[in-house]
Parts: C-alpha cells; structure tokens; sequence
C-alpha cells in the first residue's frame, strides 16, 4: 500500500499502549500511573519488579516475560496461557500472576469491580458511555460465564480505546480539512490512523496527527503517538 501521489508519503501514527494506559487510568493503581508518568518502558519496569533487579539489568527475555503479563492480564490470560506464551511452567507462570497482581494490587480490584458491575447491571461501558450487554455473566456455567466475566473485564479497555480511535479519526480530518491540505486520512487499522501524505506536507500532517491524537481526552497517564513515515505503509512500521 503506498502513496497515490507522485513523490508522497505515507505516515502511521499508532497509539502507543493505548489498553495499558487505559488499565492505568481505570485502576487507578499508583504503581503502573507513576511507571508511566516517570515515562519508563512500563514491560521493563514491570520486569524489574517481577525479578526484582535493577531496570538496567532486566534482559530481552524479562522484558518479554513483563509484556507478556502485561497484556495477557488485559484479556484475562490463565496460567497455562501465559505458559505457552512465554515456554515455561504453568506453575512459574502462575508465580509471574501472583507475583504481577502483588506489584500493581488495583488492577485486581478494578477486574473483581468491573465482573460486579456487571453482574448487577447486565452490561459493561467504555470510557464514553457506550455500552455493551454481557448476558451470560450470570450463568450456571461455569464456561459460559467465565468468557462473560472475561468480557466484563475486557470491553471497557478495549471499546475505550475504540471509542477514542475514532474520536481521534473526526478530530485529524476534520483539522485537515481545515488547514486545506491536500494530503488525505485513508485508514484506520485497531490504534493506528494512517495518512497518504502530498508532498512538502510532512512536517504539519505530523503536527497535526500528534496534537489531535494526543488531546481526545484526559487520563491519569498521557496519550502517547508514535508516528513513523515511508514510502509505503511496509516502510511505515
């Protein structure tokens, strides 16, 4: 996929640990808003923690182990998951769960509250009030309602970070439009807003992607946009 226009350029421009963010700014936990207001890789501090050792020591397998956990406790990850993730024991993996849930402790209760809520209410609700029922989070079965929970937990983070993708996408071509630019907003793909670019025009689409992607709302932890440019969108990542 590359540029329609002779000599352009295509620009990504990727929310950076957006659901992470927002598991921050939901949980309220002190520890994960600090690792990201200091502006650490929150996958190496999470690992110093887990291994207990210094930042400068943490390695790429750690570091993998940390992102692993990480991202794993968004969707709900079990033990045996995490262990064919990351090629070890269910029981080392456990260890890594317990040991997480210890280092960032209101992350646990902001799953248990969100399963709560929805229990009570019969559905969950992302940051702008969308809304999504979960039917089966009382069910007398065990599966079935263990995906709800899953769900309960889950759908606030990821539809947050949908609802601002998209609130972000109106914003950038709206201000395009705007500064009467040639350049055009022609996808959207999960975090990412990408932009076939006129040339001479890289400079201010840049500006322009990382103040309005940046400003759609404010959270205990920042936004954050990486934005790379190619020639095709390949070159782009």
């Amino acid at each position: 996929f590359s540029s329609q226009f002779d000599q352009g350029t295509m620009i990504s421009a990727d929310y950076n640990q957006i659901e992470l963010r927002l598991m921050a700014n939901f949980s309220g936990d002190e520890n994960m808003i600090e690792d990201y207001l200091s502006g650490k890789d929150i996958h190496s501090s999470t690992a110093s923690k887990i291994f207990n050792l210094p930042i400068e020591e943490i390695d790429s397998y750690k570091r993998r182990v940390a992102k692993s956990v990480n991202f794993g406790i968004i969707y709900g990850i079990s033990a045996f998951g995490l262990s064919q993730n990351i090629n070890s024991t269910q029981k080392e993996a456990s260890e890594f769960i317990k040991k997480y849930m210890e280092i960032y402790p209101k992350i646990k209760e902001y799953g248990e509250e969100c399963i709560r809520s929805s229990r009570e209410t019969g559905y969950s609700k992302t940051i702008m009030g969308r809304i999504r029922h979960i039917t089966d989070i009382n069910s007398s079965n065990h599966t079935i309602r263990s995906f709800a929970e899953r769900v309960a937990k889950n759908m606030p983070l990821q539809g947050s970070a949908s609802d601002i993708i998209k609130i972000a996408m109106i914003k950038v071509f709206n201000r395009m439009q705007d500064e009467n630019l040639k350049s055009r907003l022609v996808l959207q793909i999960h975090d990412e807003l990408v932009v076939d670019c006129y040339p001479g025009e890289s400079d201010i689409v840049k500006k322009i992607l990382k103040e309005e992607m940046e400003s759609v709302i404010d959270l205990k932890v920042p936004l954050i946009v990486d934005i790379e440019e190619g020639k095709t969108l390949f070159d782009a990542k």
